[in-house]
C-alpha cells in the first residue's frame, strides 16, 4: 500500500505537529465529512503535551470537547507546564481552531515504574481472526452498502455481531478487537497517541445499544473523556476492548471501557460521557 493510500501513515503524519516555539504547536486535521473525529483531537493534544519537554511516559489524559472541529483548517495547540516533578509531570493543553477553543485537556506523565499492582482477569472473547469487520457489519445493519466508510487507521472486529443488530433492550455492553492498520513508528508517544485515538471508538455505540441505535441513525457527540495508561505499551497488534454503559440520563450516557493485550494484561482504562439521541 502506498503512503498516500495508507490510513495509518496519514494519521501519523497529521500527528507530527509543527513546533511554533514557546510550547505552541500546529497541525492539520486533514479532510473529511462532518466533525473532526474526537479521537484525533485527543491524540494530537497528547502529542503536543509530550513534546513540551514532559519527562516520562503518558499515564493519564482528561479532556473536554468544547465544540466541533472543522476539517481542512489548522488547529493550534497551546501547552502550559503545570508541573515537572521527580516522578510526575503535568501539562494543560488547549486546542484552538479559527480563533475558538475546540478542546481542552490535561495530560500526566510519569517516570516511576515500580510499586504495588493488581488487575482483574481479562474477559473471555473469541480470537479476532474470522470475526466480522465493524465497517462491513455496520453497512449490513444499516441496509446500505454505500454507507460503508473507507478503511481507517484502526481496524475493528466485532466479537458479538448478533448483539449489534438494533433492538431496544439490548445490553449496554460490547467486546471488539482493535489494532492499527499497519506498523506504527517506534516512538512510545506515538503508540500512546494511537491508543488515545482508538479510545474514542465504540463507546457511544455501546451506550446506544439499549435504545436500538447504531452509528448512523443517531446523533452523538463525545462531551468529556478520560484515559488512563497503566504501563509502558506498544499498540502494534490486536487488543481486546471491552465497554459498558451503566447509565444514561437526558441523553447523556456514561461509558466505561478497558484495553487488554492478548496475553491478558490490562493496558488502559477509559471513561466517557457522550450525547446520544435518535435522529429527528
Amino acid at each position: 500500500m502506498t503512503a498516500a493510500r495508507d490510513p495509518l501513515a496519514r494519521l501519523v503524519r497529521r500527528l507530527d505537529l509543527e513546533a511554533l516555539g514557546d510550547d505552541r504547536f500546529r497541525g492539520e486535521p486533514g479532510r473529511g465529512e462532518g466533525r473532526v473525529f474526537g479521537g484525533f483531537l485527543l491524540a494530537a493534544g497528547l502529542v503536543a503535551a509530550g513534546r513540551s519537554g514532559a519527562r516520562g511516559r503518558p499515564h493519564a489524559l482528561h479532556a473536554q470537547f468544547l465544540r466541533g472541529a472543522r476539517w481542512a483548517a489548522p488547529i493550534e495547540w497551546r501547552v502550559e507546564r503545570l508541573r515537572d516533578g521527580w516522578a510526575f509531570a503535568t501539562r494543560r493543553v488547549v486546542g484552538e481552531q479559527l480563533g475558538q477553543a475546540v478542546i481542552t485537556l490535561t495530560a500526566g506523565f510519569t517516570a516511576h515504574e515500580t510499586g504495588l499492582a493488581h488487575q482483574d482477569a481479562m474477559p473471555a472473547a473469541a480470537a479476532p481472526e474470522g470475526l466480522p469487520d465493524w465497517e462491513d457489519l455496520r453497512a449490513q445493519l444499516l441496509g446500505d452498502p454505500a454507507v460503508r466508510r473507507p478503511d481507517g487507521p484502526i481496524e475493528m472486529r466485532e466479537c458479538d455481531p448478533e448483539l449489534a443488530v438494533p433492538a431496544v433492550g439490548r445490553p449496554a455492553r460490547r467486546r471488539v478487537w482493535m489494532r492499527p492498520r499497519g506498523t506504527p513508528p517506534d516512538d512510545p508517544l506515538v503508540h500512546a497517541a494511537l491508543l488515545a485515538y482508538a479510545s474514542d471508538r465504540a463507546l457511544l455505540t455501546t451506550a446506544g445499544r439499549p435504545h436500538g441505535l447504531v452509528s448512523g441513525p443517531k446523533l452523538g457527540a463525545s462531551l468529556d473523556h478520560a484515559l488512563w495508561l497503566h504501563g509502558p505499551l506498544r499498540f502494534d497488534g490486536w487488543m481486546l476492548v471491552t465497554s459498558e454503559s451503566p447509565v444514561a440520563v437526558a441523553g447523556r450516557a456514561l461509558a466505561l471501557g478497558a484495553f487488554w493485550r492478548p496475553d491478558g494484561v490490562r493496558v488502559a482504562s477509559v471513561a466517557q460521557e457522550g450525547l446520544i439521541r435518535a435522529s429527528r
